[in-house]
C-alpha cells in the first residue's frame, strides 16, 4: 500500500464535539515577541492554533514550552515520530481535551500514512493495526494519565523490552507534557478548530475518502 497523504480534504479523525464556551476570554492581538511562533503555526496549520491566544497572556512561558515540545520532538528523538504522535493522542481523549484530540489526530494521521490508526485509537486495546512497541507506549500512556498514575510490574518489563532507559525517561517526559497541555486545554475549554474532520461531517458534505 503507498502512503497515503492527508490533506485538508481528505482528513476522517475522531473528534470531540466541544459546545462548551470558553470561560476565560482569549486574546484577539498575539504579542509581538510570539510572532516566530504564529508564522510557523500559519505556515503548517494555515492557522494561528487556539491555545495561542490563552497561553500569550505569558509569552515567556509560552516560549518554554515551545521550546520543550520541540526538543520532545526533535528529529533526533529516541521515540519514533508515529509513537510520539500515537501516545499525545490518546492523553489528548483520556483528558477529554476537543482541541488536543483534533491537532494530534492530524498529526498522527500525517506521521503514520493513513486514518486506520488514528480512527483506532479510542479502542486500542481490542485493535489489530498496532505493533506490540506502539501497544506498549499506549498502555503508558493510560497508566500515567490515571490519578494516581498506575504502571505495574507487567507493564514495566513490557516496556524495557522495547525501549532502552533513556527513550522511556523521554517517552514518560512526552506524556507528562501531553498531560500538562491537554488539561490546560480542557479546563479552559479552548475549542478545536477543524483541523481533523469528524467522520460524521465528512459523510454530511462528502467529501473525497482516502
Amino acid at each position: 500500500m503507498g502512503v497515503v497523504k492527508i490533506t485538508p480534504h481528505n482528513r476522517r479523525c475522531w473528534v470531540k464535539n466541544n459546545d462548551n464556551q470558553p470561560w476565560i476570554s482569549p486574546l484577539k492581538k498575539i504579542p509581538t515577541v510570539l510572532t516566530p511562533i504564529v508564522r510557523a503555526q500559519e505556515k503548517h496549520y494555515g492557522q494561528i492554533l487556539n491555545p495561542t491566544r490563552w497561553w500569550g497572556r505569558f509569552p515567556f512561558l509560552f516560549w518554554l514550552v515551545a521550546f520543550f515540545v520541540g526538543f520532545l520532538e526533535r528529529r533526533g528523538s529516541g521515540i519514533t515520530p508515529t509513537v510520539r504522535a500515537l501516545v499525545m493522542t490518546r492523553v489528548s481523549q483520556q483528558c477529554d481535551c476537543a482541541f488536543c484530540i483534533d491537532a494530534n489526530s492530524l498529526r498522527l494521521a500525517e506521521r503514520s500514512g493513513s486514518l486506520d490508526k488514528v480512527m483506532s485509537v479510542q479502542n486500542w486495546q481490542a485493535a489489530e493495526c498496532f505493533d506490540a512497541q506502539e501497544r506498549a507506549a499506549l498502555a503508558y500512556a493510560d497508566g500515567m494519565t490515571a490519578t494516581p498514575p498506575r504502571i505495574d510490574d507487567s507493564l514495566k518489563t513490557e516496556l524495557k523490552s522495547h525501549f532502552n532507559e533513556k527513550a522511556i525517561t523521554e517517552l514518560t517526559a512526552l506524556i507528562a507534557f501531553q498531560n500538562l497541555s491537554a488539561r490546560f486545554n480542557a479546563a479552559l475549554d479552548i475549542p478545536s478548530q477543524g483541523l481533523c474532520v469528524p467522520e460524521t461531517a465528512v459523510k454530511r458534505k462528502g467529501a473525497p475518502r482516502v
